[in-house]
């Protein structure tokens, strides 16, 4: 029973520069980015759709570094993990090695502090 509910619409994510934190994913996604009148961004083309909304001030997390993990973050699956990591440092991402230092998957930071997950194939997991 689903109450209602027919799935989820979008993954709406809050930030300070919606062009460049979708800018950002866009690469690491692909997919198409449509910027609205307000700023607001929507990268579409991948199996959920990602919105990218203009807070003020949004945690100020890009400016002075974020001082708690994330309660949500997205998870992605990779078939070159080694590839997908250095993708993702060269289109701005950071490492957070302070969140988790493992070998099962690798914790990043996008351009405004929000982790994200790069997973090695679960045959290749230690």
């Amino acid at each position: 029973m689903t109450h209602g509910i027919s799935g989820i619409a979008a993954l709406a994510i809050d930030c300070d520069d919606p062009v460049l934190v979708a800018t950002f994913w866009q690469r690491l996604l692909g997919g198409e980015i449509a910027v609205d009148e307000d700023g607001d961004a929507e990268l579409t083309g991948g199996a959920i759709r990602l919105d990218f909304l203009k807070v003020p001030e949004a945690d100020q997390s890009a400016a002075e570094g974020r001082k708690t993990k994330n309660k949500l973050h997205l998870d992605l699956r990779s078939y070159d993990y080694d590839g997908a990591i250095t993708n993702a440092l060269e289109a701005g991402a950071t490492e957070a090695e302070d969140v988790y230092d493992g070998t099962a998957w690798k914790v990043l930071r996008d351009p405004e502090g929000n982790e994200f997950c790069i997973l090695r194939s679960r045959s290749f997991r230690p």
